[in-house]
């Protein structure tokens, strides 16, 4: 073949080779005919091979073909100047609006379950001030805190912006990154709303703003415009909140805390924050000085020489006096938690801006009636009993109460202090202080839901027999867990029945079930019923109530037990309207969390402390009572800090706590310790209050308790309890022994456990009304006298109110 030859078969494009020419003329014509041969050949599996081949042969594939870097590259430049192009016409089309922080706030409407207005609140707390009325050294708190590079900037953070609408777009929520020019826009001229369309409106109007304004201007709206918590919009409110000064008194190191204030206004508040958000706050205090020392805005020996300003108490706001406030704040709360668990908002503080902004109408199922009972009740039964002038003591009692319908899970009632004005902590919903003994019945129905049993593998009944011994050491598996606690007064009580531990409520028999349960299962079944237990530890010392809660707490767990062991989560707020958005609430009645038996046998358990217990003197024998059947528990904490009464009848359920709080700073004392300075709003002893003894559980808090109840509950009811256990119904089975696993006191008791119902026990002896029976001995003056009948007498109960008068 010649060269034209070899040309023209490459012009067609053949997957062979052209033949190589004969070196010799004669070889020519043989190799012509060789390579027609192979022609022929290659034809028959042309469809098999040639593909393969000739993509070998022309080197790219298809894929190769269609993504080159010549491709991606066009690409890539082709988006960047369209996505250029978007934001051009974005930038030309989009203006500075108007101004509307302070044009739309609206006033938000609370109403009782009726329908009647509760309160109004619509003032927002802000008086606008000039830059030049904040010191220097102030304004550049916010700056180190927020934008170290705000001076210099073009008012966007492109970067931040990017990942904020990626977030938004993937539904994770939003990011930091914002510049104060941002924030500002956000806060003056947008809504709150996390929507690509509101970020891409922010992007452009902080371009323009920072174009048209200068950026003291920029700086002053923005401290003006953001929220600090407490009520308070703008820095001349935040400074009166927090220190009681104006803003043009406010130190370095108090602007360093309101600036870093603003990343968490809820969370960093000192007067409510938990001790991980005072270690974040601080270390957020800390993170903004240290900026204004990098930058040379602070000099380094002034740094070294600040001390965290902690803030003064929070006020009430005006307007919100009495219980009123109490309401308002609780209800604007559980509306935040909402909107941030339905995802329109990202986080607390972002709902509170939108709560805050106004509009919206909150009914309450607060229930005017029983509100106004609830209030005369704490007044009459404490409060009108209380003088400051006449006792020190007086001043460090606070009460707080929540009512629940169990049915509904209805807050009906709710005391939250003297008056929001002048005591701003609400004492129905604080979680700071212990339950005490009023969390024992949540030991009882974890042993039986859990079929649980003694060392000895006895099953744990209401009639099952424990040891008890003040003192007695706690044992596991033949072990002991090294926890022994006694029993109020150090009492010893001997071999008792589970019912007679409830009814006198005994330390140890509590102790020792809570290990026989399995502690961990214990603190299972308590966060299933209503309990915070997050962060609590499943140690014996937590059979106790050692934990914080909430009478708020206490209500939904006691409720639930009511329910027949359906969850009820306390609702306070019945209903929400608002022009633009619509929240709605779940339903407070939840899952069954422990078996009807479980609760069913508690409720039984807890009449006999109505009947026969702590509780009997202040609600047994009431003559409002009318032979109303209740079921309760009292609690009475450690250094006498709060006591508690915590009772249900088939129709309602109602928490009350008395709290020792500090009126001032002083010193104060807990039995025979040494005095203890403490600080205003310490917890303290309520040793005294009221020209009294101890304050325990079954007097202030039983007493209010009782007028409150008998006072609103109609017709008398009967609880349908589906158990053969406890005081409520007659018992269908004698007493399991269970032999204690360990006898540390020197000298054995005298009596023996015995086949027959202990005497001490409830019903049969005691009706579910209740008939009274005679006061049991005073140990410190007789020691336990043996029963005639062979059954166990014990001595008198530690939290009867009557011990100490």
């Amino acid at each position: 073949m010649g060269r034209a030859d070899e040309r023209r078969a490459r012009q067609r494009g053949s997957h062979r080779g052209a033949p190589k020419r004969s070196s010799n003329a004669g070889g020519t014509a043989s190799s012509t005919a060789s390579s027609n041969a192979t022609s022929h050949a290659g034809s028959a599996t042309g469809g098999r091979t040639g593909g393969k081949t000739g993509a070998k042969a022309g080197g790219k594939t298809g894929i190769r073909r269609l993504f080159t870097w010549k491709k991606i590259l066009g690409t890539f430049f082709g988006l960047c100047l369209l996505v250029m192009g978007a934001f051009v016409v974005l930038y030309l089309m989009i203006s500075v609006p108007k101004g509307n922080a302070a044009a739309v706030q609206q006033s938000n409407i609370y109403k009782y379950s009726d329908g009647s207005t509760l309160a109004r609140d619509g003032e927002v707390n802000r008086e606008l001030v000039d830059l030049d009325q904040v010191s220097k050294g102030v304004r550049m708190t916010f700056v180190a805190a927020e934008n170290k590079s705000f001076y210099d900037d073009a008012g966007v953070d492109f970067k931040g912006t990017a990942r904020g609408l990626v977030n938004t777009l993937s539904g994770k929520g939003k990011q930091g990154g914002s510049t104060i020019t941002q924030q500002y826009v956000k806060n003056y001229y947008l809504t709150q709303d996390q929507t690509v369309t509101r970020k891409l409106k922010e992007l452009v109007i902080s371009l323009k703003v920072d174009r048209q304004k200068s950026k003291d201007a920029i700086l002053a709206g923005y401290i003006n415009t953001s929220y600090y918590g407490r009520n308070a919009w703008g820095i001349q409110a935040a400074a009166q909140a927090y220190y009681r000064v104006d803003a043009d008194r406010l130190s370095v190191a108090q602007g360093a805390y309101l600036a870093a204030l603003l990343q968490a206004p809820s969370q960093y508040d000192w007067a409510v924050a938990s001790d991980t958000s005072k270690k974040l706050v601080t270390a957020r205090w800390n993170y903004v000085l240290d900026n204004m020392v990098e930058e040379g805005w602070l000099s380094s020996s002034k740094r070294d020489g600040m001390k965290f300003p902690v803030p003064k108490a929070p006020k009430g706001a005006p307007g919100m006096e009495g219980q009123a406030g109490y309401m308002v704040d609780a209800a604007d709360n559980a509306l935040m938690r909402q909107l941030v668990a339905k995802g329109t908002a990202d986080d607390l503080e972002e709902a509170a801006t939108m709560v805050k902004a106004g509009g919206w109408t909150i009914t309450l199922n607060i229930d005017r009636k029983k509100q106004a009972q609830l209030e005369k009740s704490v007044k009459g039964q404490l409060t009108s009993k209380l003088d400051a002038k006449k006792r020190d003591i007086d001043a460090d009692v606070q009460a707080g109460a929540v009512s629940v319908d169990p049915k509904t899970g209805g807050v009906v009632a709710m005391y939250g202090g003297v008056d929001y004005v002048k005591h701003y902590t609400n004492n129905a919903t604080r979680s700071d202080y212990q339950p005490a003994s009023t969390f024992k019945p949540l030991i009882l129905a974890a042993a039986v839901e859990e079929e649980a049993t003694t060392q000895d593998d006895q099953p744990i009944t209401a009639n099952t027999i424990y040891d008890g011994t003040s003192k007695r050491p706690v044992v596991d598996d033949g072990k002991k867990v090294g926890f022994s606690p006694p029993n109020e007064d150090d009492v010893d009580y001997g071999d008792v029945t589970v019912q007679t531990a409830m009814n006198k409520s005994i330390n140890s028999v509590f102790a020792q079930m809570g290990v026989d349960v399995g502690m961990d299962q214990v603190i299972k079944t308590a966060g299933e019923l209503g309990m915070d237990v997050e962060n609590v530890k499943s140690v014996p010392a937590q059979t106790l109530g050692t934990m914080g809660a909430s009478p708020m707490q206490m209500a939904g767990v006691y409720a639930t037990l009511d329910n027949h062991g359906r969850k009820v989560t306390p609702a306070l707020v019945k209903s929400v309207e608002h022009k633009d958005r619509t929240v709605e609430f779940p339903d407070a009645i939840g899952e069954q969390v422990v078996s009807r038996e479980a609760a069913d046998t508690v409720t039984s358990v807890l009449t006999g402390v109505v009947d026969d217990g702590t509780a009997k003197t202040s609600v047994r024998d009431n003559p409002a009572r009318d032979g109303q059947q209740v079921a309760g528990k009292t609690g009475t904490s450690d250094c006498n800090k709060s006591a508690w009464f915590t009772g249900y009848t088939p129709k309602l359920v109602t928490s009350v706590g008395v709290f020792g709080e500090a009126a001032k700073a002083g010193t104060t004392r807990c039995g025979e310790e040494k005095p203890v300075k403490v600080k205003e709003f310490s917890q303290v002893t309520l040793q005294g209050a009221a020209g009294g003894g101890r304050v325990n559980g079954g007097g202030f808090p039983a007493q209010i308790w009782a007028t409150y109840t008998f006072g609103v509950m109609g017709d008398t009811s009967k609880f349908d309890l589906d158990t053969d256990q406890g005081a409520a119904v007659r018992p269908s089975n004698t007493p399991t022994v269970t032999t204690p696993p360990t006898t540390p006191s020197n000298e054995p008791t005298s009596e023996e456990p015995t086949t027959d119902p202990p005497t001490s026990s409830a019903p049969p002896e005691s009706s579910p009304e209740g008939t009274p029976s005679s006061e049991e001995p005073d140990p410190s003056t007789s020691p336990p006298p043996s029963s005639p009948g062979g059954g166990i007498e014990l001595p008198g109960d530690p939290d009867d109110p009557q011990r100490d008068e």
